[in-house]
């Protein structure tokens, strides 16, 4: 039930993305792309939280859509689509895919609960070891930590987001970083060293209200597409 997608263009800022009137249920797919990519700039390319964000964002290879779902068995139909669309895309001309959820997994715990589907999904379509699905949240918060941790902030993005990424894209990337293994550690530092305020100061949150949908995580799962 997604919105159609846009693919920023080469070099592109949030404020150079169209805007289009909002729509009647409050969300403006323009602003979420947009706040998406100024978190992109400021926060993940900013920091150097992902060494490998910056080439494919200046390349113009990161595909955002915005998801209309308002619940599990809507959001796992889009993710179906954009992980099909992905694997049959020119990495040239679509490497990865940013599929944001305004409209519910609005709970950190509804939204986790879902990735265990998302997985199986990609077992179901014969796409494990093709691509894989990494996730942010603006809840986000890692297994030990308490809610206001500064270090949860290296996952936490304007709305939920489900990050779907070549495997091959991950194996060029990591090998070309030696220290891949070190990107973690760092970044905790980096957010430790950040501080709130300084993390505030960025201005990376949303402008477009969550909702409060239910997650319905216990949906069935859709059958893929047979494909010749």
């Amino acid at each position: 039930m997604s919105t159609p997608s846009t693919t920023a263009p080469t070099g592109a800022h949030h404020a150079d993305l169209p805007v289009p009137d909002a729509a009647g249920d409050g969300v403006d797919d323009a602003i979420v792309v947009q706040d998406m990519v100024r978190w992109l700039e400021r926060a993940v390319i900013g920091l150097n939280l992902c060494p490998f964000a910056k080439g494919v964002h200046t390349k113009g290879q990161i595909h955002y859509v915005v998801s209309a779902a308002t619940d599990g068995r809507e959001l796992l139909q889009d993710l179906q689509r954009e992980l099909e669309a992905l694997a049959e895309a020119s990495p040239e001309k679509r490497d990865t895919t940013l599929l944001m959820v305004p409209g519910c997994m609005e709970n950190f715990l509804d939204f986790n609960d879902f990735l265990e589907l998302a997985d199986e999904l990609l077992d179901v379509m014969d796409l494990g070891g093709i691509l894989q699905i990494a996730n942010f949240h603006p809840q986000f918060q890692f297994e030990g930590t308490e809610i206001e941790d500064i270090t949860n902030a290296t996952n936490r993005a304007p709305y939920p987001t489900l990050h779907l990424i070549r495997e091959e894209s991950l194996d060029a990337a990591v090998e070309a970083f030696p220290e891949a293994e070190m990107i973690y550690e760092r970044n905790m530092e980096v957010l430790r060293e950040l501080g709130h305020a300084g993390w505030q100061a960025l201005d990376v949150g949303a402008r477009c209200p969550m909702h409060h949908a239910s997650a319905d995580t216990a949906a069935p799962q859709p059958t893929p597409t047979e494909k010749a």
